[in-house]
């Protein structure tokens, strides 16, 4: 890895941390759950080495950023609001801005939103979704004994207690889970649904004895440990409680379209790619965002797309930003 330098920003009324590297166009990398920074290491030294300041901020809740501890401080127009602070923390007018997972939502979130910061838009796992006839929680899946994760993670203390009680086993248990270098377990539903008894802390062992994967070393799995053994999980839940919230608050944006150019990279075996809404959000996705260029589905690939296929997606988000205008 090439030298990437840290530094706290005020971004939002907020203390941001940000990992940067390199001069020219400014190009915003926002990360997803259970992540940092840390997770666009590769493509931070890759666009830099490209001729782009690439900036990767630990979002609102995480790593060295402020967690503020209400809940009500995590909704879609705080997050999106962070990078525009970013932005004028800066000095930068526009900014290209790239997204993976709940940071994909959020970059969605900022083009819709500020087509007149953000000039163009990447998404890696997470298309374009837009405002659904139901708030989420009412929709999601739940039988007698298990829920679909994101209603678990709705009752605040829970999620966190389980994560928190051993946060390197948590976060080793994710990554390999969601992974497409890892067989499935079988019988298993990956990570969508949570036993009510039990909950998190009775699935967490499941991957113990799997070796890791080639794209995450033990020194990257202890990076993250110590990130969450140090600030918990609280913040990044957050992001999860505000999901009926944020539904109530876009509403006035209901029908509006993504009117800047846009690339989409996934992977075959990413869980989100498996849901049953997903494969028409990408199939049609010109119709919610009309300057999309074709989707870019990698064989083989899990959910954690800029980690796992680094190169693959470094040439994507580089032939994406060398076309845009300007």
């Amino acid at each position: 890895m090439g030298p990437i330098a840290q530094r706290d920003i005020d971004s939002n009324g907020l203390k941001m941390r940000i990992a940067e590297a390199g001069q020219g166009p400014l190009v915003v990398l926002a990360h997803g759950f259970p992540e940092s920074w840390y997770s666009w290491r590769h493509q931070i030294a890759a666009l830099a080495a490209a001729g782009f300041h690439a900036v990767a901020p630990d979002m609102r809740g995480y790593g060295g950023t402020d967690a503020p501890e209400a809940i009500e401080d995590y909704t879609i127009f705080h997050l999106v609001g962070d990078l525009v602070g970013v932005l004028d923390a800066l000095g930068e007018a526009r900014a290209v801005v790239v997204g993976h997972d709940w940071g994909a939502n959020v970059a969605w979130h900022a083009a819709l939103l500020r087509p007149d910061r953000f000039r163009a838009v990447a998404s890696l796992s997470v298309p374009f979704r837009p405002r659904a006839p139901r708030q989420p929680t009412t929709v999601m899946p739940r039988t007698g004994d298990a829920a679909f994760y994101q209603f678990y993670f709705q009752e605040p203390g829970r999620a966190e207690a389980e994560l928190e009680a051993d946060p390197r086993a948590s976060i080793r248990d994710t990554l390999l889970r969601l992974s497409g270098d890892v067989p499935a377990i079988p019988g298993s539903d990956g990570f969508s649904m949570v036993p009510l008894q039990g909950g998190l802390a009775a699935r967490l062992g499941e991957h113990a004895a799997l070796p890791l994967p080639a794209w995450l070393s033990e020194a990257d799995l202890d990076h993250y440990a110590a990130a969450f053994a140090r600030t918990g999980f609280r913040g990044g839940l957050n992001w999860y409680r505000n999901l009926d919230r944020n539904w109530a608050l876009m509403r006035a944006f209901q029908g509006r379209r993504v009117e800047v150019p846009a690339l989409f990279v996934t992977g075959d075996r990413d869980l989100v790619y498996g849901f049953p809404a997903s494969r028409e959000l990408i199939e049609n996705m010109r119709r919610r965002v009309p300057l999309a260029r074709d989707p870019v589905v990698l064989p083989g690939c899990g959910h954690w797309t800029q980690q796992e296929r680094a190169a693959e997606v470094n040439a994507a988000l580089l032939d994406f930003l060398r076309s845009l205008p300007g």
